[in-house]
């Protein structure tokens, strides 16, 4: 569930109103397909204008050993942009009354350690509260090693392997949680936080007396219509119509890569294209919430002023940046055998959004990059 920076964060700027010919959808199949061998994994697309799909297809197959096509229509785990939906269950608590997002997060989950500072819940949400990352958990996770870390050891007495070797329940990752250190200090910077939004799906389930799955099924997929999606907490349930997610072996064969770690918050979302159109439609007409026009006020407002890039807010899951003057919402996110992107323009309804099963095919990016370049000469953005 670790940030990836996109490729592009704004592809769909200073729109004109031209009608999509079957030209354009004919150039992004041809670049999509370019990057793409015969019997193996892919991604799915889709660029929405006006509340529509206006290319909508998948490249690729979902299932090496059925041989079963992504087609648009399957359900991926969406890694990091998860956090847009683990925020939205957070808002819609504060806003019955529930929680105080300005509050200490150990007024609501009191096990948690004495930080030696106040860690508020909009801290949590926009990235400042000076928790850390899965660094800190065990050294084998990307990157250089955290002299913070607790070095968790697996069963056998080895490092623990943050992937699809090691395995950790959702209470136990919790117990392990509540031992890992402040990486800084709060609210001094901006520092990305996958621990922090796990630690959110707890309070949710504190609070609500729910799980995240429960709570957010019930709250804001339910009254959505959004069938397709849901938080999966649980390693072993059959998801239907699932991309399932692989890697490429240095000699060009393939590989399952799908993790085994099924705490939610941080990831663990599950939807698919047609769910996301739902998604991103409902900021234009809200329903979810006891105040929806507020709530969405709420969501899209940054937690702070504190940048994750030059000029780059975040504003409860969504990364936020002015563009041309229209702002720009979106998301990256990538985990085993998975990468996926949503990006929404508000104010010219536009979104873009993709899912890919393969993280080891480097022509995919490159298409996808081609594939905004199309978008962006098409609609005439300057």
């Amino acid at each position: 569930m670790k940030f990836i920076q996109p490729i592009m964060i704004a592809v769909l700027i200073c729109v004109s109103k031209p009608s999509m010919s079957s030209e354009f959808n004919e150039a992004v199949d041809s670049i999509m397909e370019s990057a793409i061998e015969d019997g193996a994994p892919g991604c799915n697309l889709g660029i929405i204008h006006n509340g529509n799909f206006i290319h909508k297809s998948g490249y690729g197959l979902s299932n090496l050993e059925l041989e079963t096509p992504l087609d648009g229509t399957q359900v991926h785990r969406m890694a990091s942009v998860s956090k847009q939906f683990t925020a939205m269950a957070v808002l819609i608590l504060a806003q019955e009354g529930k929680i105080n997002l300005n509050e200490d997060i150990r007024t609501y989950l009191p096990s948690l350690p004495d930080y030696g500072h106040k860690i508020s819940i909009n801290g949590m949400l926009g990235h400042f509260s000076g928790m850390g990352d899965y660094d800190l958990i065990a050294s084998v996770y990307e990157g250089e090693k955290n002299p913070k870390s607790i070095e968790l050891k697996s069963a056998a007495g080895s490092p623990f392997r943050l992937g699809n070797e090691d395995y950790l329940t959702i209470q136990e990752f919790f117990d392990v949680v509540r031992t890992v250190p402040l990486a800084l200090e709060p609210e001094q910077q901006f520092r990305y936080s996958n621990l922090a939004y796990f630690l959110l799906s707890m309070l949710v389930e504190n609070v609500s007396g729910k799980s995240l799955r429960q709570y957010s099924h019930e709250h804001i997929f339910l009254p959505l219509g959004m069938k397709n999606t849901f938080f999966s907490d649980d390693p072993v349930e059959i998801v239907k119509n699932r991309a399932y997610g692989y890697k490429q072996r240095k000699d060009g064969t393939y590989i399952t890569d799908m993790t085994n770690l099924f705490w939610v918050g941080d990831g663990g979302l599950h939807t698919n294209l047609d769910d996301l159109l739902i998604w991103n439609n409902h900021f234009n007409a809200p329903k979810v919430g006891k105040d929806p026009l507020r709530l969405l006020v709420d969501m899209n407002t940054p937690n702070s002023q504190f940048e994750a890039d030059d000029g780059v807010l975040y504003a409860n899951g969504q990364f936020v940046k002015q563009v041309n003057n229209h702002q720009v919402f979106f998301h990256s996110g990538g985990w085993l055998g998975t990468h996926t992107f949503f990006s929404r323009i508000p104010d010219l309804d536009l979104a873009i959004a993709w899912m890919c099963n393969d993280i080891s095919n480097q022509k995919l990016d490159q298409s996808l990059e081609q594939v905004q370049a199309l978008v962006k000469k098409k609609f005439s953005v300057k």
